[in-house]
This record gives C-alpha cells, structure tokens and sequence, in this order.
C-alpha cells in the first residue's frame, strides 16, 4: 500500500493568499498516481484551498495527516505547497485559517507523527518558504534529527523563501520533471535522492538550493517510467563483454550499411552496442562515432556507468 497526502493552499483569510500552489499541487498529484505505463502508483488524498468555501485549518491539515501515517504502508508520502513561517519555536506549514503563521502547523508536530508511523518509508516533500527547518528541532541548532525511514526533500533552507517562476514553483516545477522521467536510471525507477540530484543539478551555481534530509538504509522507488532501453537488452551487457575491462572488436561486417559482407548476430549485436552508446553505457575506442570504429575494425569499451551496470547485471541485481 502507498499512500500520498498533496495539499496546495493558495487562500488565506488573514495574510496574503497565493496565486500557484494549488496549481503545484495538482501537477503532482496527476504524475504520483500513477506509473508512466499508467499503473496505479498512490492511493492519493488531494486537498486544495482555492478560496473561503475549500479553506484548508490546522486542524483539518492535521487529521489528514495523522490518517496518512497512521499505516503500516509501504510509503507514505506528504507534500505541502503553501506559506511557510519560522521563528525561534521552529517552523510551520501555514494554513488558510492561520493569523501570524506561528497558529499553523508546526514542522515538529509532522516530524513526530512521521516518525511514530508504523510505515516503511516516510517522505516528506515541502514547496515552502523556510521548509529546510523540517526534521532540524530549534535546539539541535542546524543538526538534523531523523529516526529510520524518513526521508525529507524541500524546496528552501530554514531562512529561506521558496522561489517561484511563471506562477509555479521552480522546485515543484523540477521535481515533477524528475518524477515524470528525468530522474529515472536505466531501470526505469525514480527515487527520493535521484529526485534530489536531479533538481540540484538543474539549478544554478547562484541559485537556492533545495535541502535534502534521510536515514534510510536503501532508497524506494517513488515512481517507474518507461525503460530508456529493455531489460533483456539491458542484461545482455554480461554476454558482450564477459569481463568490465575488456574491449568489444568491431569490423565493417557489425554495420549494415555498405558493400561489405555482413553478419546478421553482429548486426544484431552492433544495433544493442549503439542503444548502450546512446545511453552512456559504452564508447567506441579511438574514434568519435560506433560506424566508424565498425568501419575501421576498431573496439568499444564500457564507460565507467556501463561497469557500473555489467555489476548490477552480473549480481543479479536487476
């Protein structure tokens, strides 16, 4: 069972109302439910504050909260797109109800109720200003505090806003990117820190900088998309070259093109080599394309990520 609680607050009685969180929300809402093959992925609860008739109180975000973790799931999954507050007693997600911000959610409250969660692996995902202060107490100081299983991504540090661009936020904008695809490995699986790595690595040396806490002993797949290339291919990588260090040799009957005699299993091999090129996993020897290290009876090696997966492959691990 995986459960996801997604909440965008964008109206506000007391203080300046929003204009994209809501927004945030549903984009990922729409891509946590389901696989990019269209299986069902999470069991979503979506909660929404567009104006006074769907306000969104302390008291309501944290029912829905205690619900969401209350499970032995195996993830259960908060994301919170709205006003953050921070003083010295900590931080808070701030709800539609809230007068000062110090009235919302406090970020310890959360931590608790995620720590006590009898689930596999909690994460929490903040588009908040000052959302870094989650899972770090005021009296830890900038130390973080985390049992097993929790893992916290947001968009900001402690003293930090959250930046938006074009009516969204720049990180929920990024991490629906990542979900959608651009943080998956070569076995289609996105997870909590290739999330991460993904959105730090698509922002700027000058650029905030999202905030990445966990005490996990292995990352969960938040997410499966659509394989760069098939499995089967993928493990054929162990009988191409039996051993990580050795180079494959090429000659003209690998390439289908020209007059030269031809091979119909080189060929068939020659078209897996040329996937593995394009994915990183391999690189021609002594020349910059695979036709021509084919042509010039040249070699391919694997890259340092294509031994990365001939290892994998080769313990059976995917």
């Amino acid at each position: 069972m995986r459960k996801a609680l997604i909440v965008g607050i964008d109206y506000y009685e007391h203080i300046n109302s929003l204009s994209g969180c809501v927004n945030d929300s549903f984009q990922v809402n729409t891509v946590i439910a389901n696989n990019s093959d269209g299986s069902a992925n999470f069991g979503t609860k979506h909660l929404t504050a567009t104006g006074p008739s769907s306000a969104i109180d302390r008291r309501t975000l944290k029912e829905y909260t205690i619900e969401l973790f209350k499970d032995d799931s195996d993830i259960a999954l908060f994301y919170f797109a709205g006003h953050g507050h921070v003083e010295q007693t900590g931080g808070y997600l701030v709800t539609s109800d809230a007068h000062d911000g110090d009235d919302g959610f406090k970020l310890d409250e959360l931590m608790q109720l995620a720590s006590n969660s009898p689930a596999r692996s909690k994460i929490i995902i903040l588009d908040s200003c000052y959302s870094g202060a989650a899972g770090s107490p005021e009296n830890l100081g900038d130390s973080a505090l985390l049992k097993e299983g929790v893992t916290i991504l947001s968009a900001s540090g402690k003293n930090q806003y959250a930046l938006e661009e074009s009516g969204s936020g720049v990180f929920t904008t990024l991490l629906v990117d990542a979900l959608q695809g651009g943080a998956a490995n070569l076995t289609g699986d996105v997870t909590p820190g290739s999330v991460y790595a993904h959105i730090d690595q698509s922002l700027g040396s000058w650029q905030q900088r999202p905030v990445f806490k966990t005490n996990v002993k292995g990352f969960v797949t938040l997410r499966s998309v659509e394989r760069p290339i098939p499995l089967l291919e993928l493990k054929k990588i162990v009988q191409l070259f039996s051993d990580p260090s050795e180079h494959f040799n090429l000659d003209p009957s690998f390439e289908p093109d020209g007059p030269h005699e031809k091979s119909e299993e080189n060929m068939a091999n020659f078209k897996i080599l040329q996937k593995y090129n394009r994915i990183n996993l391999v690189v021609p020897v002594g020349t910059e394309h695979m036709y021509f290290a084919a042509m010039e009876s040249r070699a391919c090696r694997l890259t340092v990520l294509g031994r990365h997966y001939w290892k994998l492959v080769k313990d059976n691990m995917i």
